[in-house]
């Protein structure tokens, strides 16, 4: 009679099938087994230390990895590297940056690649050009991965207009997505922070956590107010009468 624990291509095909128990293993084989599962064990344990690792922490506890994973935490350090570099640079900014007509092609048109620049055009003495340098003080602590600049309009663009000021231009990668030219598109001095963050949020340049355009909250006030001062038809009956 054939031995079903044979290790036969037969007996392989007819465990396969069902026909056949599974083979029973030695006791070898199931400490090998064991042996295989700890080592996966240990490895996993090993990637999610790192993994788990600043920079500096790689370098000072390099000494406690094995040759084996050497490869393997040398490329996740690059990795954390090029993260970090990434950060670093989207990360830069921070404040709005005077610039001169020189400086143009430069901090513009080559500012990087994934890079938003907003550009106030202004000149000293036009009250809504402070009110909105100030304001861009402001978002560029917020957003400091968004280049922000500021010129002098005339030492940019030479004989530009007062009539366009103030004036900002939205540029990405070096390419123009928005302008918004003259005191209308900004409502004057009542422009708030907000209101120009909710703009530039629409060009894209900044990632607003404003859920709603705060000018329409503003706008929707003051129709609710107007409304509450309108004599109703109530009260117009009552006075013909």
């Amino acid at each position: 009679m054939q031995d079903p624990n044979a290790d036969t291509e037969w007996n392989d095909i007819l465990r396969k099938k069902g026909v056949l128990p599974p083979k029973e293993r030695t006791q070898d084989e199931v400490e090998e087994e064991a042996l295989e599962k700890q080592i996966v064990l240990e490895q996993s344990s090993v990637v999610k230390t790192y993994e788990s690792m600043t920079l500096n922490e790689l370098d000072e506890n390099e000494d406690d990895f094995s040759e084996e994973d050497e490869a393997a935490i040398e490329m996740y350090r690059q990795k954390r590297l090029a993260e970090w570099k990434a950060t670093q640079i989207k990360n830069c900014f921070g404040e709005v940056v005077e610039i001169s007509g020189q400086d143009y092609i430069k901090e513009v048109n080559k500012a990087g690649e994934g890079i938003w620049v907003v550009l106030h055009l202004y000149k000293q003495g036009v009250p809504l050009c402070t009110l909105i340098n100030q304001h861009l003080s402001e978002l560029a602590r917020k957003f400091p991965q968004t280049k922000f600049l500021k010129s002098i309009s005339t030492t940019c663009i030479p004989n530009y207009p007062d009539r366009n000021l103030p004036t900002i231009f939205v540029y990405h990668e070096g390419e123009m997505k928005a302008q918004y030219i003259g005191p209308l598109v900004f409502g004057g001095m009542n422009l708030k922070v907000e209101e120009l963050e909710w703009r530039l949020s629409e060009s894209g340049a900044v990632k607003t956590d404003l859920e709603e355009n705060p000018k329409k909250q503003i706008e929707d006030k003051l129709m609710s107010s107007i409304r509450s001062t309108l004599p109703t038809r109530k009260d117009s009956d009552s006075e013909e009468n």
